[in-house]
């Protein structure tokens, strides 16, 4: 399959054809909100892999351990409605056979090497053990690609950079500059800004905790392939989730799509 970088004309053109993909999505599936179980366990993703086989792609969520009290549960933020409503996005804007429902999936289960993109969000909170972790690399070094999305500030950084160091204790973490081809695969990111999540925006600031300025950072193998994007103070799932509603802006929204597209495009471009 050919892919062709291209830019949007302006930020409305991108906001007219996400409305239409979510107007056009059989049974409105992105405008439900239901329960997500905290405890999915590897036998549960056999069951939700069975469906929509032989797609081109398949956007999966990252089941991990990790969290406490409210955030107990953490990789289940903005779920289901965020992985809907980007899947949507991502068929009508691309001509990727895309799978039109969600995905979950433990690093555990036997199905991890039958998708190569993962994502995970709330990644400040989560834990791995070492099975866990060293499975991960195996993934990543076999040619999976993973994002990691929605968290902020120094404590929750310490957090990951100590799980991911489970997985690769000598890689480094570097920023990646806007010139890297992960931004200009198929749209041309003109910038790289924070994308706040809804609450936070509307409490009159687009930053987290401590977490003033958005970074993306990557860590990379040997060859030079980009294996972990990291979304640093930003929350793109919030972006993706509330694209449907009028007063989450359309200027961060559709600078999510652009960079979850691209992530995409990416992992299956290199």
């Amino acid at each position: 399959m050919n892919y062709k970088c291209f830019t949007v004309g302006g930020t409305l053109s991108l906001l007219i054809l996400i409305a239409s993909a979510l107007a056009q999505t059989d049974d409105q599936p992105v405008r439900r909100r239901s329960r997500v179980n905290r405890n999915f366990s590897a036998d549960d993703a056999v069951e939700m892999s069975r469906a929509e086989k032989g797609r081109d792609f398949a956007f999966a969520r990252l089941v991990y351990s990790g969290g406490y009290g409210w955030r107990y549960g953490a990789w289940t933020t903005d779920a289901p409605k965020a992985d809907l409503t980007f899947i949507a996005g991502i068929k009508r804007l691309t001509n990727l056979n895309v799978r039109e429902r969600e995905l979950y999936l433990p690093l555990t289960s036997k199905e991890i090497f039958k998708y190569p993109f993962l994502y995970a969000v709330e990644v400040g909170y989560m834990q791995l053990s070492q099975e866990e972790a060293d499975i991960l690399r195996e993934y990543l070094q076999r040619g999976g690609f993973l994002v990691v999305d929605d968290f902020h500030g120094t404590y929750e950084w310490a957090n990951f950079e100590e799980q991911i160091r489970k997985v690769f204790p000598t890689n480094k973490i570097e920023e990646i500059p806007l010139s890297h081809p992960v931004f200009h695969c198929f749209f041309d990111v003109e910038a790289l800004t924070q994308v706040p999540g809804a609450q936070t925006l509307y409490s009159g600031v687009t930053y987290e905790k401590d977490g003033y300025d958005a970074h993306f950072r990557g860590i990379f193998d040997e060859t030079g392939r980009l294996m972990v994007m990291i979304n640093f103070n930003s929350d793109l799932g919030d972006a993706w989730e509330w694209a449907d509603v009028p007063y989450y802006p359309e200027k961060y929204s559709s600078t999510a799509y652009r960079l979850g597209i691209n992530y995409i495009i990416y992992s299956m471009t290199h």
